[in-house]
Order: structure tokens, then sequence, then C-alpha cells
């Protein structure tokens, strides 16, 4: 993923809220958290969006818990089977679980960025294989994504990828299909 300005990605990835703590009074931005409040107090916990996040965070006006989509639970799953894990369903508007902890990563000092940076690149690597094999099935078989059983279980199993992992799945499924239609195309018959 990019940090391009104009990345759809970054975008999304840099909408998704985080906990923010207050450390100290911010007049006249109370409306941030929805509430009547005028002010927001020291101490305050706000959900925030990422982007907006980053302002508070570098001037020292709050700080920020890791957010629930990297928290023990998530590792500990992770850790245990990290392919039964269903990235799409731990961060919404387009399920770029990486993008979002690399986002986590800039925010963070240095001994905690290298523990979140090994836990996405382990993930990553995990779940590489599986993304790569179950498309290059699903491409052998000549699923379109149909009706049929094979159909919907490779529906299925594309739902639970984050966006970075349906890209690959893409990617490995059509050059399988392109591969396969090569090899069929080709003259056998070299002496």
């Amino acid at each position: 993923m990019d940090n391009d300005y104009y990345s759809i990605d970054s975008i999304l990835a840099e909408n998704q809220k985080i906990q923010c703590t207050f450390k100290v009074e911010i007049p006249d931005m109370g409306h941030l958290d929805g509430g009547a409040e005028r002010d927001i107090k020291p101490l305050s916990k706000m959900q925030i969006p990422l982007w907006m996040a980053y302002i508070l965070i570098y001037s020292d006006y709050a700080d920020f818990s890791i957010p629930t989509p990297f928290n023990a639970k998530v590792r500990n799953a992770l850790n245990a089977e990290a392919r039964s894990v269903r990235l799409s369903g731990l961060v919404g508007q387009g399920g770029s679980w990486y993008g979002f902890g690399k986002m986590i990563v800039q925010l963070l000092d240095d001994a905690p960025a290298d523990e979140m940076s090994r836990i996405l690149t382990k993930a990553f690597r995990d779940r590489l294989l599986e993304v790569i094999d179950q498309a290059q099935h699903f491409a052998a078989i000549g699923t379109g994504g149909g009706g049929s059983a094979n159909g919907d279980a490779a529906q299925m199993f594309r739902e639970g990828l984050e966006s970075v992992e349906r890209e690959l799945f893409v990617l490995a499924q059509e050059s399988a299909k392109r591969t396969k239609r090569w090899y069929e195309t080709t003259d056998k018959s070299v002496k």
C-alpha cells in the first residue's frame, strides 16, 4: 500500500478510528465526541480517525491505545493459526488490515513499532502460501465465483481475506488461468 495522497487504500486505512486519551484541555472541540460538552477535558477518551489523531499525538496533546484489530487476542489467534483469522472482519471499510497496521507502526516508538512490524510480516508470510494455493486451486477447477459449490467456497475464502490478500488472490488466479491456457495451446510435438 502506498502512502500516496491519492491512494484509496491509504485513505481508507487513515479513516480507521483509534482510541485517544487527551492529556490537555482542548477548548471548543467537544463536538468531536458527538456529545454535548463544549471542551475536551484532560483524560477524556475519544475515538478519533487516524488522519486526525496524527497531529494530536505528535503535538503531545493525546496518547493512543493499540486498536482492537491488533490486540493480544488477535495476536494469539494469528500465532495459533494465521490462516484461520478473518482479517477482513477486523477492520471495516475495505478491510485494509495491513495498511492500518502499517500506519499504526508509524505512530509507535521503536520497540513497539518493531513488534507490530513483526506481527504484520509474520501474518502476511503465514497466510501468503494459502492465498496463492487457493487461487491456483480455484483457477484450476475453473470457478468463476458463480452459484456452484466450488464457486461458493471460493467466494467464502475471498471474503475472509484482507484487501492486499484479495489483490494477490486475483493476480495468482489470473496467472494460473493464463499458464493453463498457454500450456494447453502450445505445440507438444517438440522433437
